[in-house]
């Protein structure tokens, strides 16, 4: 019989397998507000080119007033869930709000958008429908499906064929009612979702469709709107999970958006908007003010679209591997591991704030550097950046 201490040991010897294999992720310490620099606890200055504050609201000055006054006016939390005490106008507010700006009926709002994925295909499907999912979805995503009884498919990464083989084998399998659901943004590639093709694949077998647009939604698209704006289908999503961390303020709070009707069910049955507190009421007043700046000017997702092409531009003039594409996440590719921990924390020396990332966040030998940029960079900024690439990726080993 194995006793508690040997747990213990075998955690242990876990933690130093991962250490081993160069993959062990440490936690740096930031002592200021979120910018597109950083103080870390000793001291030093870095440009954060990690974050995923992409229109440098985390620490906007009309944002953090918003935040401040309706801390003020209503408190800092409410203690409740929403269908006991805890639903004030300002929820509704922000509700109707969201739904303006993604094109839909109706949000509800959760503490995280890992709560509205993880809510989400438990409530709305059973054990007579089916859903088909992109190989490379989002963790919470997965743990979503993995809490519902509809029967399970998987398709190649924004592979529309696959897609709808998949689909054809759902049908063939009997199932109801079939819900595809994919990221608008692939976190780790940058990689935008063809939504306006696989909207047309739904359709031709009459599946719902559902988009996580968390790295998407205030920027990507002509207004902002998203990736169902950038890919011209918007207006045509059923279901919209997003978060209210990243770039429509960083704090954190998450929401899914669509139909009426399957809002109001999610409501009545979802498990994490049931027995979680409501969204703190500070949050929600920042971001009904983020929505406001957002409304009015489309200068700061401008802004970031241009940031986002100059450094790509420049990482590539370098010679770093850099996969293709127009998302402010760039990811520079390592693939080894240890080099990738190696080079990142050479950068840190060097005054720029970036994070290697290595098995299990990205399948393995696939590491690599996943630059993030944000409207609040400015051009001396990344010209700075751009040359501790180059000399940190000569004394590394990554350019010849």
């Amino acid at each position: 019989m194995h006793s508690t201490e040997d747990f213990y040991t075998s955690i242990r010897q876990e933690l130093e397998a991962i250490r081993a294999a160069g993959l062990f992720k440490s936690e740096r310490i930031i002592t200021s507000i979120q910018g597109s620099s950083v103080v870390t606890d000793d001291g030093r200055s870095a440009i954060n080119l990690c974050a995923n504050n992409y229109l440098g609201l985390s620490s906007h000055p009309e944002v953090v007033a918003a935040a401040q006054a309706t801390l003020a006016s209503r408190g800092y939390g409410m203690s409740s869930v929403r269908f006991i005490c805890g639903t004030q106008d300002l929820h509704k507010q922000l509700e109707k709000r969201l739904s303006s700006f993604l094109g839909t009926q109706d949000t509800i709002l959760y503490g995280s958008a890992f709560d509205a994925n993880g809510g989400l295909f438990e409530t709305l499907l059973g054990e007579q429908d089916a859903v088909i999912s992109d190989e490379l979805n989002h963790a919470s995503i997965i743990d979503g499906i993995r809490l519902c009884k509809a029967s399970r498919y998987r398709y190649r990464n924004n592979d529309i064929d696959d897609l709808r083989q998949q689909l054809r084998q759902a049908c063939a399998d009997g199932a109801r009612f079939k819900l595809v659901f994919t990221d608008g943004v692939f976190s780790m590639d940058g990689t935008i979702a063809r939504l306006d093709q696989v909207r047309a694949v739904c359709d031709e077998f009459g599946a719902l469709l559902g988009v996580d647009d968390s790295h998407a939604t205030g920027f990507l698209g002509a207004r902002g709107r998203g990736t169902h704006e950038y890919r011209g289908v918007f207006g045509k999503i059923d279901i919209i999970t997003g978060t209210l961390g990243k770039a429509l303020g960083g704090a954190s709070g998450g929401f899914t958006s669509g139909r009426a009707e399957a809002i109001a069910l999610l409501r009545q049955r979802s498990r994490p908007y049931l027995f979680s507190n409501t969204v703190a009421p500070a949050i929600v007043g920042g971001t009904l003010r983020v929505l406001d700046i957002l409304e009015a000017s489309t200068e700061l997702r401008d802004r970031l679209e241009a940031n986002a092409d100059y450094f790509r531009q420049g990482l590539d003039r370098l010679g770093f591997d850099v996969k293709p594409g127009h998302h402010p996440i760039i990811p520079v590719m390592i693939y080894d591991a240890p080099k990738a921990q190696k080079l990142s924390a050479r950068l840190l020396e060097l005054g720029v704030y970036v994070i290697g990332f290595s098995y299990p966040v990205v399948p393995k030998g696939l590491a690599r550097i996943r630059v993030q940029l944000g409207a609040q960079h400015t051009r001396e900024q990344l010209d700075a950046a751009l040359a501790a690439f180059a000399q940190a990726g000569k004394e590394v080993g990554v350019l010849a």
